[in-house]
């Protein structure tokens, strides 16, 4: 998968990239929060998007997991893996140079997901701190390739400052958070990378 294949070269570049205020590159998730935990603190326009804030229906979720991976990347590791991808990427490569950084959390469940209502939660999270609701995508596909995808983005005119993907299929989760000064059709070229699946770009084109 891509976006597995770019998280490996950022952790083998992690040696060559200084560190930054938003961290080594890698931060592991480790569940603190501050001020701003409710739904309703901060307006979503802030920039740069808060990549280290999720809803705290993903952190009930997240302890139920029987597998669960989260990481950040900052600009500097993403810059650098820009730069090793094939010139097959090249627009791909592009659209991952302007991020800011990008935050994934992952959680796999053995049984199916614990309570759907968590996951409702979290979409309802992103509503109310005022971010727009671009696209809902649903795939019919057996247990694995069945799934729906939310989009929510942060709009600074006609620019997106940051988006939030929400994938989730029968026994897994996937939230991803995006921070850049990026067009609408830039977050098309997301897709496939990060864990981010190819939703619908209808509601993305309809922002141009």
């Amino acid at each position: 998968m891509k976006w597995i294949a770019l998280v490996g070269v950022c952790v083998t570049c992690a040696g060559l990239v200084p560190a930054t205020a938003q961290g080594t590159g890698v931060t592991p998730q480790d569940g603190s929060r501050s001020a701003s935990d409710s739904p309703s603190a901060g307006a979503a326009s802030l920039s740069p998007v808060p990549l280290e804030w999720t809803p705290p229906a993903l952190e009930r979720l997240n302890a139920q997991a029987a597998v669960k991976s989260s990481f950040t990347l900052d600009r500097n590791m993403l810059s650098v893996a820009a730069g090793l991808m094939p010139d097959s990427q090249a627009e791909d490569r592009q659209v991952i140079r302007k991020l800011e950084g990008v935050s994934v959390h992952t959680m796999r469940f053995d049984a199916g997901i614990p309570d759907e209502a968590e996951v409702d939660s979290v979409r309802a999270a992103y509503h109310l701190r005022g971010w727009k609701h671009l696209v809902t995508t649903t795939k019919a596909g057996g247990p694995v390739h069945s799934g729906t995808t939310d989009v929510w983005v942060v709009l600074d005119g006609a620019n997106v400052r940051g988006a939030v993907i929400l994938a989730e299929t029968p026994k897994s989760v996937t939230l991803v958070t995006v921070a850049g000064n990026l067009s609408p059709v830039d977050l098309l070229h997301l897709r496939g990378h990060f864990g981010i699946p190819r939703f619908d770009g209808d509601g993305v084109s309809d922002l141009h």
